[in-house]
């Protein structure tokens, strides 16, 4: 967001005191946290003359017209400031009525970048690293979020079943993803190596690996097997649901 050179209002930010607790207490994770916090901080530096529960529907859908159109704004995110503001009026203030009718962008129809099986192929191969090719081909052949790889512990392994645990996903689900039996040689193999303690991916000093090394790792091996599509890591989960579905799955 941009630097505003109004500093917060006591009442605002005791208003955000609030909201936080409320957050933590309804159990959001700390990023979806900050996002609301950050956001809804945001609307209320627009009103400097109000207090936040001052601030009327009408005065929402001036804010959301200049978003949109002085800031330009991607859909997604006004999405969130509507979602944010939406939870402070409805479960801080307890006013719902305020935030019924406030109006939501279109969805923006982007598809995602996904690469075929060949590409992923050569993506795989081009890492020597046994433990990053370990990284890439999990999150590939069990479709994980970086956060997911990541908070991946050993127990999580469920090797008799070629079963993989993921714990606390996006909104904090547990679920129970597949491990091919080339993924699990793969692994089989990075664990007699590697020897990881807890994490199954261990970054240099212990703890689980950094998200930016994985972020480098991946780009290090999309440059080497020549992919100059615009991919993340995320596209790998992607292209692991686009390859299920394609297979009939």
């Amino acid at each position: 967001g941009r630097a505003h050179t109004a500093p917060l209002a006591a009442v605002q930010v005791e208003a955000l005191r609030l909201m936080q607790r409320k957050l933590e207490i309804a159990r959001y994770s700390p990023r979806t946290i900050d996002a609301y916090l950050n956001a809804t901080k945001h609307f209320f530096l627009h009103f400097p003359a109000k207090h936040p529960n001052d601030i009327r529907t009408e005065d929402m859908e001036t804010y959301q017209h200049h978003m949109a159109t002085a800031r330009k704004v991607s859909n997604s995110h006004l999405n969130q400031v509507v979602n944010a503001v939406r939870y402070y009026y409805m479960n801080v203030v307890g006013d719902a009525k305020r935030v019924t009718f406030i109006e939501r962008p279109r969805q923006e129809r982007k598809l995602p970048t996904v690469l075929s099986e060949t590409e992923v192929a050569s993506l795989l191969r081009s890492v020597d690293n046994l433990k990053h090719r370990c990284i890439l081909m999990l999150i590939y052949s069990a479709g994980l979020r970086l956060s997911e790889l990541i908070g991946l512990e050993r127990r999580d392994l469920v090797t008799d079943r070629q079963q993989l645990l993921v714990r606390g996903g996006k909104g904090n689900k547990d679920r129970i993803t597949l491990l091919s039996p080339k993924a699990m040689a793969t692994v089989d193999a990075y664990l007699e190596a590697f020897k990881p303690v807890r994490h199954l991916f261990e970054g240099p000093n212990g703890g689980a690996y950094s998200a930016r090394s994985v972020q480098a790792l991946f780009h290090r091996a999309k440059e080497k097997a020549g992919i100059a599509k615009p991919a993340t890591v995320h596209t790998l989960r992607h292209s692991f649901a686009t390859h299920l579905l394609e297979k009939g799955t």
